[in-house]
Parts: C-alpha cells; sequence; structure tokens
C-alpha cells in the first residue's frame, strides 16, 4: 500500500521557483525513514539535508518534484490565488505517484478546505491536510527535504551570476539586491516575484 507525502519549499520567498516535492513509499517501510533521522527540513542544517536527500531517494518508491516560475507566481497571486495554485500542483505530483493515501502539508488557514481542493483536483477522496504535518509525518518531511534540497539548488545556480542572499525578505542582502537593480534597470529580473509586497513598494517608490 503506497503512501504518498506532499509539502512545499520557497513559498515565502521574494524569488526563484516555489518547489512542490511528493514522495510515495510502502506503508511498512515508513519507519525506516525515522530511524534515518528524516524531520521538517528546516530543523536540518543544509548539509544533513544533502546527505539525507540522498538516502531518501534510495528508500523511496518514487517521488516527483515540480517547480512554479515567479511568473506564474504573480499571476495567481494578483488573482488571489496561491493557495489555489499550491493545491493544483500538490495535485499535480498525487496524480502522477498514484498513492493509495496521500498526507499533505497545509498552507491554508483551513487545513480541511486545502484539502477538499486537492482531492477534486486529484480526484482522490484519501487526503489528509494538516497544519505541520511536516513535523508529524515522516512520509511529509521526506517530502519537505527533497523540495528544500531542490529549492536550494536553484537559488546556488542564480548565485553562480547574481550576490542575492538567501532570497526571502527578512534578508538585507536579497531587498538591496532588488533595490539596486530596479534603480538601474527600472524593473525587477524575470527570477523575483513583483506581486510580493516588499517588491510592490520598491517598484512604487521607483
Amino acid at each position: 500500500m503506497l503512501v504518498c507525502g506532499v509539502d512545499d519549499a520557497g513559498r515565502g520567498s521574494v524569488l526563484g521557483p516555489l518547489v512542490i516535492a511528493g514522495v510515495s513509499i510502502e506503508r511498512h517501510k515508513i519507519r525506516l525513514l525515522s530511524d534515518i533521522g528524516v524531520k521538517d527540513s528546516k530543523q536540518l542544517a543544509p548539509r544533513s539535508r544533502e546527505h539525507l536527500y540522498k538516502k531518501i531517494i534510495d528508500i523511496v518508491d518514487e517521488y516527483y518534484v515540480t517547480k512554479i516560475s515567479p511568473r506564474i507566481i504573480d499571476r495567481s497571486v494578483l488573482k488571489n490565488g496561491l493557495n489555489q495554485l499550491e493545491a493544483k500542483y500538490m495535485a499535480k505530483v498525487i496524480a502522477k505517484l498514484r498513492p493509495y493515501s496521500t498526507y499533505v502539508d497545509s498552507c491554508d488557514v483551513n487545513p480541511g478546505r486545502f484539502g477538499r481542493t486537492i482531492s477534486k483536483l486529484a480526484e482522490t477522496k484519501r487526503i489528509h491536510s494538516s497544519h505541520h504535518a511536516d513535523r508529524k509525518f515522516p512520509v511529509v518531511s521526506a517530502a519537505s527535504i527533497i523540495a528544500k534540497v531542490t529549492r536550494d539548488r536553484a537559488i546556488e545556480k542564480l548565485r553562480h551570476y547574481y550576490d542575492l542572499g538567501s532570497g526571502y525578505p527578512s534578508d538585507r542582502k536579497t531587498m538591496k539586491f532588488i533595490k539596486r537593480w530596479v534603480v538601474i534597470n527600472h524593473n525587477v529580473p524575470e527570477f523575483v516575484r513583483k506581486s510580493w509586497k516588499p517588491v510592490k513598494i520598491i517598484l512604487e517608490r521607483n
């Protein structure tokens, strides 16, 4: 019986992709994820995440990762549909993995509503949606690690060309990079989410 876990990475960032990852694994093998130290990716150092990423891929039966570009994110935010967008991509991952049941980390304040939306899109009734699922369920923790490592690698590629920090609005280096770019170019690079409020403020001031 295949069980799936789905989680995201990079939702709060002002740049780079929003990554959705899912893993599917036979129920009796889930304990192997706990045995190797799988936990919420935010509680792990980057090196530990990279180490676990390889082990997770060896243990799970299948995994699938998809990236949502800033352009698509901006289009959804303008329609106040970011949660709907994330549900759509989570459903895409679930449909690809075809598990018996799925656990997802809800980004909606109403996890039941979020689960029902995914259930309808994925055409399956066995969706368990909850807050902090990445802490509660090892299969979601594993998905969170896959998503986070994929997201980190995408940002690292950008860092080869730009000194842009972590990509989050709380990072002064990130915001300084965006401000400088806007002042010089009067726009934002394609990898920046211009619908995010801190970026909109910078654009309005310049």
